[in-house]
């Protein structure tokens, strides 16, 4: 009995290590006790099969500890993790301890400004732009039903594993869930979807990441060289300019041409013609990035970077901020044209509305991950609670953005239709708090943007070489090509507006509507639950993903 109550870990062997966490696998000390007495939080709980296992295990290494051969030390593997320790009593039971993943659990305000957080990307900027493709009244309709979708989407992708019965999912994410019920296709369906969003999100980044290193850069050259630019558009007030780049965007419609004034003090018309020639916003800047973010990419970890994830909600808060503050002196300029345009504002409802769908199909996109941030929650029984809440600010968020710069576009003397898929492009060069903004979202996508390649790359190579680093010339090969597709897209098509909704469109068809309506109703048909308004709600929320992804064609 001394043998059988005696530590497995020698107290030479335990002080070895220079954790302070008792509950560190390196420290933890388990003793034998009998199968039948080991129990979860219920005393009257029976020990599973794989604990009973376990235990015989570690009875085994605990008769070998006595040699002093280090060798014959019960090795990693078989002492149990720290969501498998017990404590046991002297009267035969034994209790689960939560240790230190409980700890690490977070309250449901950090989840939700998580989910929050994780949502708020470049999006928000093409949201005004979806707004005025759709008519403002349309607009706003269609921005609420589509959260309202994409939460109840995303609703169905949490419950998924809870579905399967007989198997331990609790480390299971959305694309295993895919790959139970429809096999090798539904894995690399469901990858190759997720790239999609990846991707698409990375192009989009390198096109504003090249928009906003040339504002940048022009900024610091015409205040170094005295260079003053004016535009013939501006505000209601003429304190704060707002410019219409191409302002024949409505060949219906009877813009004024912008025209640029550049007064020269000092420096020669010579010398900004040979800067203009050298930092062109399509031709040498998306190059330029290629210097900096290549090596980046090819990091093995991108741990470093994700120290910076801060930055997303200060830029968001600053976003927020700015468009107050612009709102607040430009004023509103609203009439309501129902079905035709005018010289200066567009209708409320235009058959243009299936791009700001698309658009929204991936500023509400969280499904590939949902279930990960999910897992973090202290309280899972909030789940759906938190969920809803976070889909609530983000709507909230997007419907202030959106309101705010389309109603407080100037129009006369713009029309509405001047307002960019980047909304920052409306703003001048000069215009100091918008410079601010763009060097804060340009520092943080610098931040990002590596982030989403080691996504890319961790999916990518692991699904096929089984090794998330083969090598080096494997990842430096796939990074290439992740680049020159962001460089290319810069150079020749930068319009963020329908890179986002075609890569939100494609995506969403597959990691919104179809899978998580097929396993719903897959996994109701099999408890013997599936109701034929349930099945016809759900093919309907199929057939509404295909036509949100055809519609983009026709745009």
């Amino acid at each position: 009995m001394e043998d059988d109550s005696r530590p497995l870990l020698s107290s030479e062997q335990a002080g070895e290590s220079s954790s302070t966490d008792p509950l560190d696998a390196k420290t933890k000390r388990p003793f034998h006790v009998e199968p039948r007495n080991i129990v979860d939080d219920d005393p009257r709980e029976r020990v599973s099969a794989e604990a009973a296992i376990l235990n015989s295990r570690l009875h085994y290494y605990g008769r070998l500890t006595g040699s002093s051969d280090r060798l014959l030390s019960p090795p990693n593997h078989v002492i149990p993790r720290p969501d498998g320790i017990y404590v046991y009593s002297p009267l035969g039971t034994a209790f689960k301890v939560p240790g230190g993943d409980y700890a690490s659990k977070n309250p449901s305000i950090i989840t939700i400004f998580a989910i929050w957080n994780t949502m708020m990307g470049t999006s928000i900027l093409s949201i005004p732009w979806g707004i005025k493709q759709a008519g403002f009244t349309l607009g706003v309709i269609i921005l609420i039903l589509t959260g309202l979708l994409m939460l109840y989407c995303c609703y169905i992708v949490i419950k998924s594993p809870k579905g399967i019965p007989y198997i331990d999912t609790s480390d299971w994410e959305f694309p295993d869930v895919c790959r139970f019920y429809f096999g090798k296709f539904g894995q690399w369906s469901s990858l190759f979807f997720s790239m999609v969003s990846l991707i698409g999100a990375m192009v989009v980044y390198w096109v504003l990441m090249s928009n906003f290193l040339y504002n940048t850069g022009q900024f610091i050259y015409n205040y170094a060289h005295n260079v003053n630019m004016s535009d013939s558009e501006f505000g209601t007030n003429g304190s704060d300019r707002v410019i219409c780049p191409y302002p024949n965007t409505d060949p219906g419609g009877n813009h004024t041409v912008s025209t640029l004034v550049l007064v020269h003090r000092g420096n020669g018309t010579a010398d900004v013609s040979s800067f203009e020639q050298y930092w062109s916003k399509t031709n040498t800047v998306p190059l330029y990035l290629i210097v900096l973010l290549l090596p980046l990419l090819c990091f093995r970890s991108a741990s470093f970077f994700a120290r910076f994830t801060f930055l997303g909600t200060i830029s968001v808060v600053y976003l927020i901020v700015l468009v107050t503050i612009k709102a607040a002196h430009l004023g509103f300029h609203l009439e309501f044209h129902w079905f035709h345009s005018t010289e200066f504002y567009v209708p409320e409802f235009r058959l243009l509305f299936p791009q700001l769908t698309g658009v929204l199909t991936l500023a509400f996109f969280i499904h590939n991950c949902i279930i990960t941030l999910m897992k973090s929650n202290r309280h899972q029984e909030n789940n759906v609670r938190d969920l809803s809440v976070a889909y609530l600010l983000v709507g909230i968020t997007y419907l202030y953005v959106g309101v705010l710069i389309f109603a407080a576009f100037p129009s006369p003397p713009l029309s509405k239709d001047c307002i960019e898929p980047n909304f920052l492009d409306n703003f001048p060069t000069s215009d100091v708090m918008v410079f601010v903004a763009r060097t804060f979202l340009l520092f943080q996508m610098v931040t990002v943007y590596p982030l989403l390649g080691y996504l890319v790359r961790v999916q990518v190579m692991g699904q096929i070489f089984g090794n998330h680093y083969p090598s080096f010339f494997h990842v430096l090969t796939l990074n290439i090509l992740i680049v020159g597709s962001g460089v290319l897209m810069a150079k020749f098509y930068p319009n963020i507006g329908s890179i986002i909704r075609f890569s939100g469109a494609t995506c969403g068809l597959a990691l919104v509507f179809v899978f998580p309506s097929l396993v719903h109703m897959i996994s109701l048909r099999q408890q013997g639950a599936l109701r034929w308004p349930s099945a016809l709600f759900h093919s309907f929320l199929i057939l509404l993903g295909v036509a949100n992804l055809l519609a983009q064609f026709f745009m």
